[in-house]
């Protein structure tokens, strides 16, 4: 299936739509998870709890109507009841038994509650699509996204997420609380519902999705977008309050994503707005703060924000070539 990008755009909306009958105001928060989507990548939700993470993660792939899985992770699990393993059958053959990752949209739900090892069975998956176990590699089929959870203020049997997972990453969002209308709304389709039952008809399959993925290679980023890009990421590495700025990777998942969220809005090329639009989540997450920051409570976001305001905006005609 081949894809125009005005027909990306159509089902794009037809998805969101759909979700946003469940998850009640949040259309740009929705937007960014489908940009991690169609950019291929993997998105970590961080916010308090009841504000609709893992509803969120679950209707999404409702309505793109791909196969889903949940790892609730705890302390005491292991790395192969996520990955799967090899059993010996009662006629004595050995078989591989395949884990939850082994789906298209998996929901890590709290991920810090996991010791580390079990976090990094993770990392070959995410990494590259596919789980090696007893010599043997898996490959993962497309798509294949991992939607994370995780609350920041829960530390208490938590185990922070190590510097290589977050890179994994493609963004970092996070949810918010509703408006006060918003919040009615979500009560008042409650109570018509007559039940809790939230379940959407999915509105595409996974065909589409992956089509609407290899769509999103149409876009074009035109020189001076691509250094505005760069240099934003560098301007990370010479701000004063950051001990380590965003890597390469960083530059690259903005790229991804900007022409994610240009293919949303029927575009074939990127903007410098489309590029401020995604340059916090899609960095924030990366950067380590210097130790008398992070005392002072400094935000991660606002870094980003500063960076954004001290590099030139190019300016000019920005369509693709």
């Amino acid at each position: 299936m081949i894809l125009t990008l005005d027909e990306l755009t159509v089902r794009a909306g037809a998805v969101l739509d759909a979700v946003e009958r469940v998850v009640v105001g949040k259309r740009p928060v929705l937007e960014l998870v489908l940009m991690g989507m169609l950019a291929n990548g993997h998105v970590l939700i961080e916010d308090v709890p009841g504000v609709a993470k893992t509803l969120m993660a679950r209707t999404m792939a409702q309505a793109a109507g791909l196969e889903f899985s949940r790892i609730q992770f705890t302390p005491d699990m292991l790395p192969s009841d996520v990955t799967g393993s090899t059993v010996l059958e009662p006629d004595r053959t050995v078989q591989f038994r395949p884990g939850p990752v082994f789906a298209n949209v998996v929901l890590g739900d709290e991920i810090n509650r996991t010791p580390p090892k079990t976090q990094a069975a993770l990392l070959e998956a995410m990494a590259e699509r596919q789980v090696t176990i007893d010599g043997l590699t898996h490959q993962l089929e497309r798509p294949f996204v991992v939607l994370a959870t995780q609350n920041p203020i829960d530390y208490e049997g938590t185990y922070a997420l190590p510097e290589a997972q977050l890179d994994r990453f493609m963004l970092r969002i996070t949810v918010g609380y509703p408006s006060r209308e918003d919040e009615w709304g979500v009560l008042d389709r409650r109570q018509r519902r007559g039940g809790d039952d939230t379940r959407v008809e999915p509105v595409i399959d996974r065909a589409t999705l992956v089509a609407m993925q290899d769509a999103v290679e149409q876009v074009q980023v035109a020189e001076e977008v691509g250094y505005y890009i760069v240099d934003i990421a560098s301007a990370t590495r010479r701000h004063a309050g950051v001990e380590l700025g965003a890597s390469p990777r960083g530059s690259l998942a903005m790229l991804a994503l900007a022409r994610a969220r240009a293919a949303l809005a029927g575009r074939d090329f990127v903007t410098p707005e489309d590029v401020k639009g995604v340059a916090v989540p899609a960095l924030a997450h990366r950067l380590t703060l210097r130790p008398e920051l992070w005392v002072q409570g400094a935000r991660v976001d606002r870094v980003v924000e500063e960076c954004l305001a001290s590099v030139v905006v190019p300016v000019g005609q920005t369509e693709a070539r």
